[in-house]
C-alpha cells in the first residue's frame, strides 16, 4: 500500500521552497495554494528528505494517505486500544468465574443438600466454571449419590451464574391394602422370566401368551376348588417382537452441536485475521463485534465456536444396514421402559424409492409385560358352584 502525506509549507515565499523540493528530485503529486501557504502531496519517504532541507519555512503534515495513515492512527489511539483489549481480556477472564449459584426448589433441605454436593465438586462462588462434559459428570454423580432424594437435576450456565433446577424424588407410599388381582400379560409375547412374590403361577417359561392371559393368579385353589383370593405380586418379562420402518436419504448430511464451545478474541487488521487459540475441526461460528471503526482498518470481535459432529454420507441399498439399525433402534427406544432390553435385531427388507431408501428392521425385545386384572368382584362361592 502506497504511503503519502499532504504537507503544508508556510513562510515568506513557499513557492521558493517548492522549487528546492523539485531540485531534490522529489515527486510532487498535487500542489494547491491557500491563504495559509502551499499544500503539496509527496511520498512519505520523501517527507524525511524534505525535513532534512535546512530552511526557515515551517513544514507540517496535515493529512496522511495509505498505510502511514493507519499506522499514525494506530499509534495515536494505542493507549485506548491497549486499554480496550485489556478490558476485553479482563471481561473474558472474569466470565470464567462463578459469581453466583442459584438453586431453584421450594424445599430448603433439598437446596442445602444440592448446594453441599455442588460445592464438594467445585461448583461454588468465586471458583472457575467447569466444562460442559465435567458439568454433566457432576450432575450424574449427584443424581447417583442422592438417588433416594433427587429425581432430576439440571445445571444451566447463565453468564457468570449457575442456575440449578432440581426435582425431588417422590417416594411411593406403600399401599394401605393391596386389592385382589391377577397378573396378566400386557401384550402378545413369549415368557422369558417370571418373578412371583405372591399368587399362583399358572404359566411357565417359554409359554406363548396373548394380551390378558393370566400368568400369576390371585385365586388360590385346593384341588379344583377356589379357597381364597389374594393380591398377586410379581413381575413378568417376555420376548416381544417389533417391526420398525425407517427411511434414509441416498445423500445424507447431518450436523449436530455437541455442547462444547470455545470463545476467543479475534483481531482483524487490514487483510490479516489474528486468532489466539485453536478451534474445533468442525464447528458453527457466532461472532460478537466489540470494536469496529470506519477510520481504523481494525476490527475486534469475540468468536464463539460451537463444536459439531458432521455426518456426510452417500448410502446404497447394500451399505445402509448399519445406519438403518441405529435409526430404528433410536426410534424403538422411545417405546421401551428402563428395564427393557433389545435381544436381537435384523434387517428384513430394503427398498429404494426416488431419493430415499426404505428399510424394515425386526427386533426381539426382553420387555416387562406385567399387567393387572381386578378380581375383587369375583364371588368364590358362585365360582365354585359354576364349576360343579
Amino acid at each position: 500500500m502506497i504511503s503519502r502525506v499532504k504537507v503544508l509549507i508556510t513562510g515568506k515565499n513557499p513557492d521558493y521552497f517548492v522549487k528546492k523540493i523539485i531540485q531534490k528530485k522529489i515527486n510532487i503529486y498535487t500542489l494547491d495554494r491557500s491563504y495559509r501557504g502551499v499544500l503539496v502531496v509527496i511520498d512519505y519517504d520523501s517527507y524525511k528528505k524534505v525535513k532534512e532541507i535546512k530552511t526557515t519555512y515551517t513544514i507540517k503534515i496535515v493529512e496522511r494517505f495509505g498505510l502511514v495513515k493507519y499506522q499514525y492512527l494506530f499509534f495515536k489511539y494505542l493507549i485506548f486500544i491497549c486499554c480496550f483489549i485489556f478490558g476485553v481480556f479482563l471481561n473474558i477472564f472474569l466470565s470464567c468465574f462463578i459469581f453466583k449459584v442459584e438453586i431453584i426448589h421450594s424445599n430448603q433441605n433439598i437446596r442445602e443438600l444440592v448446594r453441599n454436593d455442588l460445592e464438594s465438586y467445585g461448583i461454588k462462588k468465586f471458583n472457575f466454571k467447569v466444562s460442559f462434559d465435567k458439568k454433566e459428570q457432576i450432575k450424574e454423580a449427584i443424581l447417583k449419590k442422592e438417588v433416594n432424594d433427587l429425581e432430576w437435576l439440571e445445571i444451566e450456565e447463565v453468564g457468570t451464574k449457575y442456575i440449578v433446577k432440581v426435582e425431588q424424588r417422590k417416594k411411593n407410599k406403600e399401599e394401605d391394602k393391596c386389592l385382589e388381582r391377577n397378573i396378566v400379560a400386557k401384550k402378545r409375547a413369549m415368557i422369558l422370566d417370571i418373578e412371583a412374590i405372591d399368587g399362583e403361577v399358572v404359566k411357565k417359561k417359554l409359554d406363548y401368551v396373548s394380551k390378558g392371559d393370566i400368568i400369576i393368579s390371585g385365586l388360590i385353589y385346593n384341588k379344583e376348588e377356589v379357597v381364597a383370593k389374594r393380591c398377586a405380586k410379581g413381575k413378568v418379562f417376555g420376548e416381544v417382537w417389533y417391526k420398525v420402518e425407517v427411511e434414509l436419504p441416498v445423500n445424507y448430511y447431518e450436523e449436530n452441536v455437541t455442547g462444547k464451545k470455545k470463545r476467543q478474541v479475534e483481531v482483524q487488521f487490514l487483510t490479516a485475521n489474528y486468532k489466539f487459540f485453536n478451534t474445533f475441526k468442525t464447528y458453527q461460528k457466532k461472532v460478537y463485534p466489540i470494536l469496529e471503526s470506519s477510520l481504523l482498518p481494525i476490527k475486534i470481535q469475540v468468536g464463539e465456536y460451537l463444536e459439531t459432529n458432521v455426518i456426510d454420507k452417500r448410502y446404497t441399498v447394500d451399505s445402509v444396514d448399519e445406519e438403518a439399525i441405529k435409526l430404528a433402534l433410536s426410534k424403538l427406544k422411545g417405546r421401551l421402559g428402563k428395564e427393557d432390553e433389545v435381544i436381537s435385531k435384523k434387517v428384513l427388507k430394503k427398498t429404494k424409492k426416488d431419493s430415499k431408501i426404505l428399510v424394515e428392521v425386526f427386533f426381539k425385545v426382553k420387555e416387562d409385560i406385567t399387567d393387572y386384572q381386578d378380581i375383587t368382584k369375583i364371588n368364590i362361592d358362585e365360582l365354585n358352584k359354576k364349576k360343579e
